[in-house]
């Protein structure tokens, strides 16, 4: 039986199967590639000829090392240049029926003990194993593009793959470099299976009007720190891969999140299937680049003239937002009265300020005279009186409706009538807020994101009574303090919540299924889809208690089935383990 391998196949030489032959490659395994005819054999060579010069120009490789790796790898049109390997993986477009084909030709050519992997990213395993005389050889091998690059490999037992066959996988893909994780025969594995209805869900934010493309890729990038936008990644895997994985999905699911908006049939019939086509929800230079045509224009800048006037600021609230939030002003010359329920607590957030700014000193990134001017631009008090003469002020206390409303109704005896109100509600209807005030049109959500003085994006969340003219100025106040802005409407959860929220309660349904673990997931969304942090090891951050209230919220709002907060989550918080400030959350935490 093989344990080794020494000689590996692959079936195809497309994108996907040129990378992994070079990945196999470049450490040191002999690789033989198969294609339809000798012309789909050359523009393989090709494209792994190009890739390593790619490599070289760039100084990963040297030149000698680039020439060495092409030297062992070689195609034909010929099967039978697979008979010998010890591992073969197929990539050949992801159509069932292809992929079957492909498998009675491999087992046609090769011994007994070779393993048989097929590369799909969502068709069953089991229905492509089953076209080999032993399918108990056979796993899937899910390599992400780009194979050299990317780090994960999705192992996917059948119910009927030998244990020997894993392992054996395990080693060969720690042996290249990779991060293998090993689940069972789903559609979509963990990756896709939790990234896809995200997407497909900021799609249909931008489908219904809801907040413009570069507004949603904006939020996630700056308030999740995602490494690409959702409706940006769209466009990069391809409208149409998309759609066929989704659809794949689909059918094993039957849940509508896995249903490609309209949008995206719409745009790939017309043609517009992402980057390589030259156009997806974006429009690029040309068919494949990664720059934007100069039609794709951001909005315009809100007008600074329009906030002129403003140079005082409040700020309500004691927490680690509210003292986040008078830092940033403070810090960009604003002058700011925080009110607190207490004298103590108000100096608190002082003092609090005053720590945020020592720390940068120390760090060398802020000059001793800076910070004492900016302290000296921050008084406490715990009197609403003393708000008066605002140009905006801000509410940042507890995410209980009541709390804020009876905020908002004290501010509005006292403020100047020409004062924005704003709240810092994360998924709390702003309105609500709103028809408490004399001024509903005056108010607005102003969404920081904590730690404040560090996290540049803020959702503008106007309300169906807000004042164009209070958005024009709210979107120039944020542009002041120096935050990204995106406007958003008032519905629960925004842009951000309403995305992130949904994916991380499906990731813990997924857990709760015996699926994979909260390691191997974390693993697989970090190295496969090039997340900052899995999505257990963020919800331990965030609270477990208050992830539980931000998709309570999101179903009670929009009455959607899969909103409902997975059982497991429930029964986590009410064990007292919600996260890394009690010590245990998905993960144990050391004090």
């Amino acid at each position: 039986m093989t344990d080794r391998i020494r000689r590996v196949g692959v079936v195809g030489a497309g994108t996907m199967g040129a990378g992994i032959a070079q990945i196999i490659a470049g450490n040191g395994i002999e690789v033989a590639f198969v294609e339809v005819d000798e012309a789909a054999v050359e523009t393989g060579r090709e494209r792994i000829r190009n890739a390593l010069d790619r490599d070289v120009r760039r100084e990963r490789l040297s030149p000698d090392d680039a020439e060495a790796i092409a030297d062992r790898i070689t195609g034909s049109p010929d099967w039978s240049v697979l008979a010998g390997a010890d591992l073969v993986i197929e990539a050949v477009p992801e159509q069932l029926a292809l992929k079957q084909r492909a498998f009675e030709q491999i087992d046609a050519v090769v011994g007994r003990d070779t393993i048989i992997a097929t590369n799909t990213s969502s068709l069953p395993v089991m229905d492509i194993a089953v076209h080999a005389s032993r399918p108990n050889r056979v796993l899937g091998f899910h390599f992400f593009n780009p194979a050299p690059v990317m780090k994960l490999i999705e192992l996917v037992r059948t119910v009927v793959t030998d244990e020997s066959v894993v392992d054996t996988a395990r080693s060969f893909a720690e042996s290249i470099g990779k991060s293998p994780v090993v689940v069972g025969d789903r559609r979509g594995f963990i990756a896709n299976q939790l990234l896809f209805p995200y997407l497909n869900q900021a799609v249909e934010l931008v489908e219904s009007g809801y907040a413009t493309k570069e507004d949603v890729d904006a939020a996630m990038r700056f308030g999740a720190g995602l490494p690409m936008g959702p409706i940006a990644l769209v466009d990069l895997v391809g409208l149409d891969t998309m759609v066929g994985i989704m659809d794949a999905i689909h059918s094993q699911f039957d849940d509508p999140r896995f249903a490609p908006r309209p949008i995206l049939k719409q745009l790939v019939e017309a043609g517009y299937r992402g980057r390589k086509s030259g156009r997806g929800f974006y429009t690029y230079q040309r068919p494949g680049s990664t720059r934007f045509a100069e039609s794709e224009t951001e909005r315009e800048p809100a007008d600074p003239g329009s906030i002129a006037s403003w140079g005082r600021v409040g700020v309500v609230g004691t927490g680690t937002m509210a003292t986040g939030i008078a830092e940033v002003c403070a810090r960009t010359g604003h002058d700011v009265v925080v009110r607190g329920r207490s004298p103590a607590k108000a100096d608190a957030v002082v003092a609090g300020v005053g720590a945020s700014l020592q720390r940068m000193v120390d760090k060398g990134r802020l000059d001793g005279g800076d910070r004492e001017e900016t302290l000296a631009r921050i008084t406490s008090t715990d009197a609403f009186d003393d708000l008066a003469g605002c140009d905006l002020v801000i509410e940042a206390v507890a995410e209980d409706l009541d709390v804020k409303r009876e905020v908002f109704a004290e501010l509005a005896d006292v403020l100047d009538e020409d004062c924005v109100l704003a709240t810092t509600t994360s998924s709390l209807p702003v309105i609500a807020c709103a028809m408490v005030t004399d001024r509903p049109e005056r108010v607005v959500g102003l969404h920081f994101f904590n730690p404040a003085a560090v996290m540049q994006l803020v959702e503008v969340v106007p309300t169906v009574r807000t004042d164009p003219a209070v958005v024009e100025a709210a979107r120039a106040f944020v542009d002041q303090v120096g935050k990204v802005g995106v406007l958003a409407g008032d519905r629960a959860g925004f842009i951000v919540n309403a995305l992130l929220f949904p994916y991380l309660n499906d990731a813990i349904k997924m857990l709760d299924s015996h699926y994979a673990t909260a390691e191997e997931i974390d693993t697989a969304m970090k190295l496969g889809c090039g997340y900052p942090m899995g999505p257990f090891e963020l919800l331990d951050i965030v609270g477990l208690d208050v992830s539980l209230a931000i998709i309570d919220r999101l179903h009670a709002e929009f009455r959607e089935p899969s909103y409902a907060a997975a059982p497991l989550l429930r029964h986590m918080v009410h064990a007292g383990f919600s996260g890394r400030k009690a010590g245990r959350g998905f993960h144990v935490h050391e004090s």
